[in-house]
């Protein structure tokens, strides 16, 4: 069975905009939404890991989803990312994001908690029956401690509010055994990974380097879309280098943010402790790696400007109350 996709295909994975002393900059939030969906995005996920949720305060989270919603337009999807490790935290996230307008909700596995399967089937079940949104799983086990099997997916799979999950396993022979079994849609979230995702049947993409440059992957899911494969290759091929300068070095969000305000497209590169801009010599191989990127659409790397000692440490968010 086709289904009609509501999430869209290129999703950025967004980063949160900073000021230097750690607060939410909101224009900033505003610029960089408007940015990357005049730049081809069709999706954008906030509150997700690239976004700092461990660090977002419920206030910041749903007005996140208020602020992506107005910018977009109708432009692009907003889904909220996120959630929470304790179930009925989540649910009450997921219910005010819905209220405010979300397009979707991205459930991650429970973290730290480290459940069993059973426990990750009714969490996701507990969570989807209490909205009425399309919800994509959220597979990332190298960060929560514990995969969803191919069983509880086959499983999760029959609920009718989830239709899609985002892949960072980067099993590739569980990619098409899910799609062969299921009508669920799958988003490569692993940005190395993209092509051969949509290569062997994915839906589209949620990346942490196309906060930098959406239109190459814009170009990439319109190749695969009507089968060309060569121009699809070509640019996956010329964003590599960017994708490994985001991707290895530090955490995504760290580098999205140092290179983005390297470029002058946010404020500061300040993320959240326990985040911290790159070290001295983390920042010099993310910079080798930059100095491998040439003709990226969107990119210009001949304006690039670091800014080393505005990356170093990080800051205390300074919302009033609690932080959940």
């Amino acid at each position: 069975m086709t289904q009609d996709n509501p999430f869209g295909q290129v999703l950025v994975a967004l980063v949160t905009p900073m000021t230097a002393d750690g607060e939410v900059d909101w224009p900033g939030v505003e610029k960089h939404i408007d940015d990357v969906i005049s730049a081809g995005a069709d999706g954008i996920v906030v509150t997700g890991t690239t976004g700092e949720t461990s660090t977002l305060t419920d206030p910041e989270k749903i007005r996140l989803v208020e602020v992506g919603k107005d910018v977009a337009a109708g432009r692009a999807k907003i889904i909220t990312g996120g959630g929470s490790n304790e179930t009925a935290h989540a649910i009450e996230l997921y219910k005010h994001s819905e209220q405010v307008g979300a397009d979707g909700i991205m459930i991650v596995t429970p973290y730290y908690n480290k459940p069993t399967q059973a426990g990750i089937l009714t969490h996701f079940r507990l969570v989807a029956d209490a909205t009425d949104l399309p919800v994509i799983l959220y597979d990332i086990p190298g960060r929560t401690g514990v995969p969803i099997t191919y069983e509880t997916i086959l499983r999760l799979a029959k609920h009718p509010n989830i239709l899609a999950i985002k892949d960072a396993k980067g099993d590739f022979s569980e990619v098409s055994r899910v799609l062969n079994q299921t009508d669920l849609m799958y988003f490569s979230g692993a940005d190395e990974n993209i092509l051969p995702h949509l290569a062997i049947g994915a839906t589209g993409l949620i990346g942490v380097t196309a906060n930098i440059a959406p239109a190459p992957y814009r170009v990439i899911v319109d190749a695969v879309n009507r089968g060309d494969l060569a121009a699809a290759t070509a640019a996956h091929r010329q964003l590599e280098p960017l994708v490994r300068a985001v991707m290895t070095h530090v955490p995504g969000t760290v580098a999205a943010k140092y290179i983005l305000h390297g470029l002058g497209r946010i404020g500061s590169p300040r993320v959240r402790l326990p985040l911290v801009g790159p070290e001295e010599w983390e920042a010099a191989l993310i910079e080798d790696e930059i100095d491998h990127v040439t003709g990226v659409p969107g990119v210009d790397f001949r304006n690039f400007r670091p800014d080393r000692n505005a990356a170093a440490g990080g800051a205390l968010p300074k919302v009033a109350g609690t932080t959940r």
